[in-house]
């Protein structure tokens, strides 16, 4: 059988069968028919599915490289073997295809993306005019000390949610604070004055002064859910204008990028942020030179 033939043929099994999306049909397709023109130029003919059972792995990595000099990202290439994967699997089981390769070759690594901080200024307007979205006092206070903790410390969202009240440091304090974050790793981060006075002004007006209350409460009463903080911000950056990657998370970015950008050294960052490894935290630097880069374009005379 042809390789053409046979992915019709797969074509119909995953319109039929599996029920896949007429998307995902066209996409497969496509992309088992790129590979398969391929073919039939690196080979001199079209594939049936004995010569599709003898490839080897040059053959395939010939096959990524071309696609490669094409232009196309890892993100792409790895999208493709995906699907030339499941064509293969398909092969298999309908027709006694044989071939170890295409399951053994190491898919290309899509770039992570670079983590988005916000400005200074707007990273400042956040922790400092959050509170306006709510009309009580006592959710103004709750946001306003949780947004600034959230770039203060440069804590996640679980790990702030996570708090109880006898984990907040109070003013006058050394201001340290003891998070627990992924894998059950504790570290300790330092807690800005500012951001102590916001805590204890929350904690003034907080329902609840047990010590294994929940520090960020609810309308209910219950632990703070993300979903809730991440509405508030949503909200608050369309009313003010800021950019769509303004998040709660942002925040924890921004902490990164801006001590960076003040001389902080990679190690205290990667401690700071709770970072198993410095490579996470290399990131950043690639951030901090992609704004320099930009404020160069934006102000030089022949940017």
């Amino acid at each position: 059988m042809l390789g053409e033939v046979a992915r019709q043929e797969f074509l119909q099994w995953l319109t039929h069968e599996r029920r896949a999306s007429p998307l995902t049909v066209e996409a497969y397709g496509r992309d088992v028919a790129g590979f398969l023109g391929f073919l039939t130029g690196h080979l001199g003919a079209e594939p049936d599915l004995a010569a599709l059972s003898t490839l080897r792995t040059a053959d395939l990595r010939a096959w990524l490289a071309r696609e490669a000099r094409e232009g196309k990202g890892n993100a792409t290439r790895s999208r493709h073997l995906s699907a030339v994967r499941s064509f293969f699997k398909w092969a298999a089981r309908r027709h006694g295809l044989n071939n170890a390769q295409v399951a053994l070759l190491a898919a290309p690594r899509a770039k992570r993306p670079l983590p988005k901080a916000l400005t200074v200024a707007q990273a400042k307007e956040v922790a400092r005019d959050i509170g306006e979205m709510t009309d009580t006092a006592g959710l103004q206070a709750r946001d306003t000390a949780l947004f600034a903790l959230l770039y203060g410390s440069g804590l996640r969202i679980a790990e702030a949610l996570a708090l109880n009240v006898s984990d907040a440091p109070m003013p006058g304090s050394e201001g340290m604070l003891r998070v627990t974050g992924k894998g059950s790793k504790q570290r300790i981060v330092p807690v800005l004055p500012a951001v102590r006075a916001a805590m204890a002004e929350w904690l003034r007006l907080h329902p609840s002064r047990l010590p294994d209350s929940p520090l960020f409460l609810g309308a209910r009463g219950e632990r703070l859910n993300p979903g809730v903080v991440q509405r508030t911000m949503r909200n608050f950056r369309r009313l003010h204008g800021l950019p769509e990657h303004a998040t709660p998370h942002a925040l924890r970015h921004s902490f990164a990028t801006h001590l960076l950008a003040g001389g902080a050294d990679l190690r205290s960052i990667q401690d700071l942020l709770g970072h198993a490894s410095l490579s996470t935290t290399q990131r950043y630097t690639s951030v901090d030179a992609a704004q320099l880069l930009e404020v160069w374009h934006r102000t030089h005379p022949r940017g």
